[in-house]
């Protein structure tokens, strides 16, 4: 069955989740994995899931020596 952007998008968030403080990923590294666990699924429409999750801010791109997807960060500020 064919996957939507969408559902591909809660694999990868959950994929960045479970990572969050262990390994930081690159969107290679989860296309990689998406496709690996869903072979139906093509690097467009990880691309097209990413997309979706960078413009909802359910995640983020970070830069340390590279391009990481992560969640957002919460800054101390906004626990008070």
């Amino acid at each position: 069955m064919a996957k939507t952007a969408e559902e591909i998008a809660d694999v990868i968030f959950n994929m960045v989740k479970e990572a969050t403080g262990l390994k930081k990923l690159k969107a290679t590294d989860l296309t990689k994995a998406v496709i690996e666990l869903h072979p139906d699924v093509d690097k467009q429409l990880c691309k097209d899931a990413i997309k979706i999750l960078m413009n909802s801010g359910r995640c983020v791109y970070t830069y340390f020596g590279g391009s990481y997807i992560e969640l957002p960060h919460r800054e101390s500020a906004a626990n008070d």
